[in-house]
């Protein structure tokens, strides 16, 4: 079952308030603590709260403080948008709502409201937002000043548009129809709406579109003379008082507002009188305008008054005022319990409660995005804090990514060289690692010199290693290193930055060996692609793996990423699919493949397979319909190193895709090769990834 759910529209004014009071109404039903989460909000004056996320915190009395309600205000993501940093934005929005999951059984996620300027970018930015936190949609449209047709199309436009960025939607409701709409609506949308999509329709309801006086006076910027005790007066209909009393009389309808200049003072004491008469509507209240007051007179019979309409001032004319309020949006307020209390009432009575719930329950998240998979890297990482040693302390590329480490406390580190010069080095970068989590370490002056030179000499005496060669092969930052790991004193090792793939990983298969049942070491890497996370292996390692080799690197490359929390659906790729290709090539993925499902029956893999109909669907389905692998592999195996290394380069350079790894497999300890290119954030990821190989027993999920 999932733990949220994301209420998104398409456009202003749909009235997601209604959906998101109900729904949290809904949950406190089932469970004691709920969460609620806007990751965008609008700009706020200094000292006030989003009014919206402030009603539904207050009303339910949801113990969530209110800074860990949002994420970032709409200006605040234009400038990530125009700098083209919407990654760090989706970081931070993930961790505030992951603290929130992990406090809450159950957070209710409102989109944001697609008001002022950035409009364009809106929907990708909620559509992203969902997608990475894995949770569901549920969708609403406005059906208000449209047509049924209209209607319609919107419906099916907001659920392809989701559905095409892989985004699923439990459910759509269609808000503020006309009465005489609502069957049409419903009928013809079950009939082009999927069956797993709830689907509700809610007639329009005038007493909640209407603003209260309150909200008039705050967006008219208006002085209130009188009346506060009726501020929140629920104002239907409006009139502009500039007739003859008589004549203005007729115009007074149910909870209207009287706009006229302050110097009409019949026009005043006529709407009061009307008020309080049993023979006329009630008035809302009164606006006067063009900076005008009432005379004396008028003013003194209105103080004498026991009660009083609320009557504002406002220094624009009649005409603008008017239009002012004509273009208000009723907003749901903490203060107005009488309309949180209807829409509560008419999400009960509209929306299909049971039929949204069973979607709730039965809803899985398909798949896991590059962010979430990052973010949930570093909190498996921190879950058993781990030891690693870094060899190559005179790589400043390596302090850059030990600092950030550290400082995030992930691990804890050893780093290998002259002490005095890395700690010049961090000082002349700048950086200020906590030390209480580095060791310095130089291997030739080290107290465990002579203890990991002889031990060295015991494990490949037989090699014809003699003690005076593994004296000097001990000062060596990849054996001391590797050395460290065999003996305990730290638990895997990440190197590569400046030595070769050999150099790094030579020491780590002579003496910590593989596991058992493990015939070959091998690596895979974690391609961060823009919509997912495959698994790519063979990419650095062996150069031209036999069959049998081959189906131990799909094994291997399947429990990775099972480990990792990625569901293993293994390609053995070729340059031809099923049975239609012939040769050496083909003959070996192919008999790779029955190795592969003698051995571990209960894996799903494919082969030999291309590379687009493992991961297209529609290409999936057109060359291997009744495949379980074609078009989602998410595990994908190349028959040799030349074809996996130049493709997962490909790939990385050509989209964008981050690539973490590689990440070897089958040693009996974790030793992890960087390549000689690698940036900062390459290394840091390593390291993570590193460190949780160590934790053995831990299964992320």
């Amino acid at each position: 079952m999932t733990k949220s759910i994301f209420i998104a529209s398409a456009e202003p004014f749909t009235g997601k308030s209604v959906l998101a009071l109900g729904l949290v109404n809904m949950l406190l039903g089932k469970t004691e603590k709920v969460g609620y989460f806007k990751p965008i909000i609008s700009e706020q004056p200094p000292g006030k709260k989003e009014r919206h996320v402030e009603a539904i915190l207050d009303y339910f009395s949801l113990p969530v403080p209110y800074e860990d309600t949002f994420a970032f205000t709409r200006q605040q993501v234009l400038q990530f948008t125009e700098s083209e940093n919407q990654g760090e934005m989706l970081d931070t929005i993930i961790s505030k709502y992951k603290k929130l999951e992990d406090t809450y059984d159950f957070t209710v996620i409102e989109g944001s409201d697609f008001l002022g300027e950035g409009i364009a970018f809106e929907f990708e930015s909620n559509a992203a937002i969902a997608k990475n936190l894995g949770a569901p949609v549920l969708a609403i449209v406005g059906g208000q000043n449209k047509s049924t047709s209209q209607i319609v199309s919107a419906v099916l436009n907001i659920l392809h548009n989701f559905e095409n960025r892989e985004v699923q939607v439990v459910g759509i409701v269609v808000n503020r129809v006309k009465p005489e709409q609502q069957e049409d609506i419903a009928a013809l949308l079950q009939m082009q709406v999927p069956a797993h999509v709830m689907l509700s329709v809610i007639p329009w309801n005038q007493d909640l579109q209407s603003p209260t006086m309150r909200e008039i006076c705050d967006a008219l910027q208006a002085k209130l003379l009188f009346g506060e005790s009726l501020i929140s007066n629920q104002v239907d209909n409006f009139v502009t008082g500039a007739m003859m009393l008589p004549n203005f009389l007729n115009h007074i309808k149910e909870n209207v507002l009287i706009v006229t200049p302050g110097d009409r003072g019949d026009i005043i004491i006529g709407a009061i009188q009307a008020n309080l008469s049993t023979n006329y509507p009630k008035v809302a209240g009164i606006v006067l305008t063009a900076g005008t007051l009432p005379d004396e007179p008028v003013v003194r019979m209105i103080e004498g008054l026991q009660t009083v309409i609320p009557i504002l001032a406002v220094e624009k004319g009649t005409f603008e005022t008017t239009t002012a309020i004509g273009a208000i949006n009723s907003r749901i307020t903490a203060d107005n319990k009488k309309k949180i209390g209807l829409a509560i009432e008419t999400f009960e009575k509209y929306v299909d409660v049971k039929a949204l719930d069973e979607r709730i329950i039965t809803f899985q998240p398909q798949g896991i995005t590059p962010h979430m998979f990052q973010y949930q890297l570093v909190k498996w990482a921190k879950n058993q804090k781990k030891h690693i040693v870094l060899p190559e302390g005179n790589d400043d590329r390596i302090l850059k990514a030990a600092t950030r480490l550290v400082n995030q406390q992930v691990v804890q580190l050893t780093i290998l060289g002259d002490p005095s010069e890395i700690t010049a080095s961090f000082k002349r970068l700048g950086l200020n690692p906590d030390m209480n989590e580095i060791r310095i370490i130089d291997p030739a002056h080290s107290d465990k010199y002579e203890l990991y030179a002889e031990k060295l000499y015991e494990l490949r005496k037989n090699r014809n290693v003699n003690q005076e060669m593994a004296r000097d092969l001990m000062q060596d930052v990849s054996y001391f290193g590797t050395m460290m790991v065999y003996m305990g004193e730290a638990d895997g090792m990440v190197s590569g930055a400046i030595h070769t793939t050999q150099h790094t990983i030579r020491p780590a298969l002579q003496f910590i060996k593989t596991k058992p049942g493990v015939s070959i070491v091998s690596s895979i890497f974690f391609m961060c692609l823009p919509e997912r996370v495959s698994v790519f292996g063979d990419c650095a390692v062996n150069p031209n793996p036999t069959a049998d080799q081959l189906a131990d690197i799909a094994i291997s490359s399947a429990e990775s990423s099972a480990r990792f929390g990625i569901e293993p659906r293994i390609a053995m790729l070729s340059y031809s699919s099923g049975s239609s290709g012939e040769g050496e090539d083909v003959e070996k993925v192919r008999e790779a493949t029955r190795i592969v499902k003698q051995k571990r029956p209960d894996l799903k893999v494919e082969g030999p397979i291309q590379y687009d109909a493992a991961v297209d669907p529609i290409v999936g389905k057109q060359k291997l319909s009744e495949s379980e692998v074609a078009g989602k592999a998410s595990v994908l195996i190349f028959p040799d190193l030349n074809t996996g290394n130049n493709t997962y380069k490909a790939v990385q350079r050509e989209t964008g895709a981050l690539a973490i790894g590689p990440m070897l497999q089958g040693l009996n300890k974790p030793v992890n090769d960087l390549s000689r290119g690698c940036t900062v954030d390459d290394i840091f990821n390593t390291v993570v990834i590193t460190a949780i190989q160590c934790q053995e027993g831990l299964q992320p999920v």
